[in-house]
């Protein structure tokens, strides 16, 4: 019975990196099409969006006959429960990609106001929380979680540059008040994916720790 738990679990594990590879890879690939102008990077991401559905419902189901079937420990419970809540966020972040291609499509139609630098900076920043964040919880590692966390002051900051751009050519220029408003909306979009991997690594602490650090409580590992 212990051999098919860990197994089961591992499975879980497994199902939980391959949706957070899809989220990833859906991310950039919305980021792609809107900074390169390239539509065909949207090809597959509908596509993409059905497996994530798919697979929330499938890890949802793993979780449930899990602690119907094994009568899991306290310590199994609390992770098996966390990789619910953390299957939502994953599905949750990766509808955030999803509106960033809607836009990317509507904004490939105009004439880009400048260079993109920040757009980019955020993606990054917020893909590698979604990856760090994911692994954290599967590898039960509080302190890179506590990384992933700290990282989201910068993803703020960099979503409030954009925002004080965006307002300038608006004041400068009405004519340019759509398009700056869809890349507020897609900095937007990419704050949302960074809520969402800080809300999975705020899980991987309770889970491990059995701490409640969400509302800007420690941060900071037990002595």
């Amino acid at each position: 019975m212990e051999r098919h738990f860990d197994e089961e679990l591992n499975d879980l594990k497994h199902q939980l990196v391959k949706m957070c590879a899809l989220a990833e890879t859906m991310i950039g690939d919305a980021i792609k099409a809107l900074v390169q102008r390239n539509e065909a990077a949207l090809a597959h991401i509908q596509e993409q969006e059905t497996e994530v559905n798919r697979l929330q419902v499938e890890i949802d189901e793993m979780c449930f006959r899990m602690i119907a079937l094994r009568q899991p420990t306290a310590s199994d419970l609390r992770y098996i429960l966390g990789a619910s809540k953390t299957n939502t966020d994953l599905e949750r972040l990766a509808d955030q990609a999803i509106n960033i291609s809607n836009k990317a499509l509507r904004l490939m139609q105009q004439q880009p106001l400048k260079p993109f630098v920040i757009i980019p900076q955020m993606t990054e920043l917020a893909r590698g929380m979604v990856h760090d964040a994911l692994h954290a919880y599967v590898n039960r590692q509080p302190d890179k979680a506590r990384e992933v966390i700290q990282r989201d002051a910068q993803l703020n900051a960099l979503k409030k540059e954009i925002n004080a751009e965006m307002v300038g050519f608006m004041q400068r220029d009405p004519s340019t008040v759509p398009y700056a408003l869809d890349i507020v909306l897609v900095a937007h979009n990419l704050e949302r994916i960074g809520d969402h991997a800080k809300n999975i690594a705020e899980n991987a602490i309770f889970v491990i720790e059995g701490k409640d650090i969400r509302h800007g409580t420690e941060l900071h590992p037990p002595a």
